[in-house]
Formats: structure tokens, sequence, C-alpha cells
């Protein structure tokens, strides 16, 4: 009668721990589920750099350290041609460039400024063509 009834609970306990064991490791795994899609979106939040040659002054005021007067530095003070000139060119201390500097980034206008030159160098062709022929 004893071995019954111990063989009875024998089995409810190994047919609990079955049912209760994959329950814990599902709930784990959606856990860290969980931690890695929020970590993703972290990630993807800290990608989308602020350009200091195009940002407004609003844009760069949500960097930490800089107001009102380093948002109104930088954008006086442009073009980059690096975001290290920021502190070579003393616009921001050092300190602050520390804390800002996986957030932004310096882009160039290489279109601009090639069709600057292109444009300029045609011109005094031309005008060297016809002052030529004037003479």
């Amino acid at each position: 009668m004893r071995s019954k009834l111990f063989i009875g609970l024998l089995t409810l306990l190994v047919s609990v721990s079955l049912v209760a064991v994959p329950a814990f490791a599902q709930g784990k795994s959606t856990d860290k589920k969980a931690e890695s899609s929020t970590s993703k979106g972290d990630t993807k939040a800290k990608t989308e750099l602020i350009d200091i040659n195009s940002a407004t002054k609003q844009q760069l005021m949500t960097l930490p350290g800089i107001g009102d007067a380093y948002a109104q530095k930088i954008i006086d003070n442009r073009p980059y041609h690096g975001k290290n000139d920021l502190v070579q060119k003393n616009i921001i201390p050092k300190a602050t460039y520390d804390k800002i500097s996986a957030e932004i980034i310096a882009k160039q206008s290489p279109a601009s400024g090639k069709a600057e030159k292109k444009e300029t160098a045609p011109k005094s062709d031309k005008k060297d063509s016809t002052s030529k022929k004037t003479s």
C-alpha cells in the first residue's frame, strides 16, 4: 500500500516537473527577446547622427552640454571638415565634445563645392576668350 502511494506521488511529481520546466524556460527566453528588441531600438536611435554642418539650432540643443550659446556658435562657424573641428576651432570645450562625439557627424557637401569650382573656371575662360576677341 505504501509503495503504491509512493509510486503515485513520484509519478505526480515527475508529471508536474515536466510541465513546469518548459514553461519556465519559455518565460526566460521571452524576457531575453524583449531585452534584445529594446536594445535594437536603442541602437537605431543611436545611429541617427546629427550633422553639425546642417542641423538646426533646436537639433543641436538636444545634444548633452549644448545650450543656446554653443548651438549658435556651432552654426556661426560652419562649415566643418570633421567633427573634431569643434574642439580644434575652440567652438566647444573638449569635455563637451567627449559627451557628444558619438552622436554627431560632419557631412560634406561635395556636389555644391565641386559645382562652384567648375562653374567659376569656365566663366573665367569665357571672359578671357571674349576679351581676346575684342582686343
